[in-house]
């Protein structure tokens, strides 16, 4: 593999700078990332350097104050079921995003499945490779950046990918290291989706199963997300902006947190919070609001 590193390549011989090339490259290697710091290198490639123009715009100080003190929406499952649907009704209103607690997935599961993931992330590259590929049907897969022939530059991100549902997923599709938790992990969230679903049509005064009736719940896919600690992290980005393109997202954070979300032309910090799942409203669930 030859990346080029600030006008050199990774093996120190000046080069020119082919972008398609040297996308390709990164990708045959089938190492992601994680593979470029176990390299040794001390400047991220050019593939992943985000423009000089893109970096101001993107700054996450930009935008016109809000209130420095606004926090997502924390909701305890646990309590009074009318408080709960409540809480989730204003927090999909005002924000899109809430965290849930006392949601019935125990302490123990979410600990392993964030062990779990770093477990597979952590493996040689030669394991992981096994697992690497582009074909849009496989129900698991290993890579980094979906987009990498699409996006003006590369995230600082490598992802496992696991299709659960709607058909039911053949266990030994998933590696040795996390199979046990991702499959345990699955059915819980699944089942906290559902109530979510649940809760959430009961916010817009329907029947409690209307979402679920409508194909909400039917698609369930779990990605593992993987940031290797990166030698210019002021040049580039773990995720950038976007939406998701999807129902719901339950998102588990570990202790290093990052996640920030666009409210009133700010940046807001989602800090981790111990036990506490995020719940992301996705666009496909606001177009089906729009629709009911």
């Amino acid at each position: 593999m030859v990346i080029t590193v600030a006008g050199e390549s990774l093996t120190g011989n000046p080069t020119d700078y082919d972008r398609l090339q040297e996308l390709k490259a990164f990708d045959d290697s089938k190492s992601g990332v994680k593979g470029l710091v176990d390299a040794g290198i001390t400047k991220i490639p050019r593939i992943f350097v985000r423009p000089p123009e893109d970096r101001a715009a993107h700054n996450p100080n930009s935008g016109e104050p809000t209130d420095i003190h606004f926090t997502i929406p924390v909701i305890d499952l646990g309590g009074r079921r009318s408080d709960a649907v409540d809480g989730v009704r204003r927090a999909a209103e005002e924000v899109g995003f809430f965290q849930v607690m006392n949601h019935g997935i125990a302490e123990r599961v979410l600990e392993e499945m964030l062990e779990a993931a770093r477990g597979f992330h952590e493996l040689p590259r030669e394991v992981k490779a096994e697992y690497h590929t582009r074909e849009l049907m496989k129900k698991v897969k290993f890579g980094s950046n979906f987009d990498l022939y699409k996006s003006r530059f590369a995230n600082w991100r490598d992802s496992l990918f696991c299709v659960m549902g709607p058909d039911p997923l053949d266990p030994q599709e998933l590696p040795l290291v996390c199979r046990d938790i991702i499959i345990e992990y699955s059915n819980q969230v699944h089942k906290l989706g559902i109530t979510l679903f649940e809760m959430l049509s009961e916010a817009l005064g329907l029947k409690s199963d209307q979402l679920i009736g409508l194909d909400c719940a039917k698609g369930h896919v779990i990605l593992s997300h993987y940031y290797p600690a990166c030698p210019e992290p002021e040049l580039t980005m773990g995720t950038t902006q976007h939406s998701d393109p999807d129902f719901l997202t339950i998102l588990l954070q570990d202790h290093i947190g990052g996640l920030q979300v666009f409210y009133q032309n700010r940046w807001i910090d989602v800090p981790p919070v111990p036990g506490a799942l995020v719940v992301n409203i996705g666009d496909l669930l606001q177009a089906r609001f729009l629709y009911i």
